[in-house]
């Protein structure tokens, strides 16, 4: 970092870092808003009820994979460990309460009234249980890892919470419903994934730059990964979404339809913003005319839109 950011940073900090950064919280009620709303269009097709705590674990992990993906985007940028540790940890209780979720729905019983020999039962049993598992212990890894890199951050390497991240993003799409078909498994991986970095690092940039100078070189970075990315997540969200319904009249007969439908309105929404933003943003940031404040909150916007699709999509993954 040249003298001329440190100088951004410490006038900078002060500004955008305590007022804006606190709207990124509004991802959580933004989140379940979108779970909402694509739960009312579910209609009579029933809807497991772990679909809010679906959306936290989404957000949550997709926001680690993102914080782990920042020395990859540039060599000279540190993995916020604090933060990783923080979200990581948050990420695992998202994923227990689902695990609990998930138990009583099997047992018929509300999660209050779930003993520990059912909840047990259900853990061994049961391959939503073992696979519950498995993401509880990715998910403690991660987080165990993150403390011992803020706590020794000279002896810890941000890949490996990156390669435990994304295997543990994986596992479920993995394992779901897309697994029956031919290549399913890779498409469910890829779309989740690529999801996951196009989301989780953006909201990492905006949790973390502060400068004007650092938005320069970190934006166009990050806008020559995320075509990939969105291109990925489309294709692979497109392949999913027809195989699934296998035909374009279920698009407003049935409740996954429906809410397919209003999953692609708001992705075509956010491909749109995406691509003013790109013309319009990421040149101007690139060469130094837009404060580090204007970045900030632009970024902020774009992370809002994309946690209401990440909420709809949550709650699709848990519709008959």
């Amino acid at each position: 970092m040249n003298r001329s950011d440190r100088t951004d940073r410490r006038r900078d900090r002060g500004t955008t870092g305590s007022t804006l950064r606190w709207l990124l919280l509004l991802v959580v009620p933004i989140g379940l808003g979108g779970a909402a709303l694509a739960w009312a269009l579910a209609a009579g097709d029933p809807v497991q009820p772990e679909a809010p705590a679906r959306v936290l674990a989404d957000c949550a992990g997709a926001t680690v994979l993102g914080l782990a993906c920042l020395p990859r985007l540039h060599d000279r940028l540190e993995p916020p460990w604090r933060v990783l540790t923080l979200v990581a940890g948050l990420w695992a209780i998202a994923e227990f309460t689902m695990l609990v979720l998930e138990a009583a729905e099997v047992q018929g019983l509300r999660a209050s009234g779930l003993s520990a020999t059912q909840f047990g039962d259900y853990l061994t049993h049961v391959s939503g249980g073992q696979i519950g598992i498995a993401l509880l212990i990715g998910c403690g890894v991660v987080t165990v890892y993150s403390a011992f890199g803020f706590r020794n951050p000279d002896r810890a390497t941000a890949d490996l919470v990156l390669v435990f991240t994304a295997v543990t993003l994986a596992l479920r799409p993995i394992t779901g419903h897309m697994s029956q078909q031919i290549l399913g498994s890779v498409l469910a991986a890829v779309h989740a994934l690529a999801a996951g970095a196009w989301f989780g690092l953006l909201l990492a940039l905006a949790l973390t730059v502060r400068t004007r100078g650092e938005w320069a070189v970190l934006l166009p970075r990050y806008s020559a990964w995320a075509l990939p990315l969105v291109a990925a997540v489309t294709v692979t969200g497109v392949i999913n979404g027809l195989v699934r319904l296998g035909g374009v009249t279920e698009f407003a007969t049935t409740g996954y339809g429906r809410i397919l439908l209003a999953k692609s309105l708001l992705l075509i929404v956010l491909l749109g913003l995406g691509y003013w933003w790109r013309r319009s943003w990421v040149p101007i940031a690139s060469d130094h005319r837009m404060t580090a404040e204007g970045s900030l909150r632009r970024a902020i916007i774009e992370v809002l839109v994309m946690a209401a699709v990440f909420g709809s999509a949550a709650t699709l993954a848990v519709t008959a």
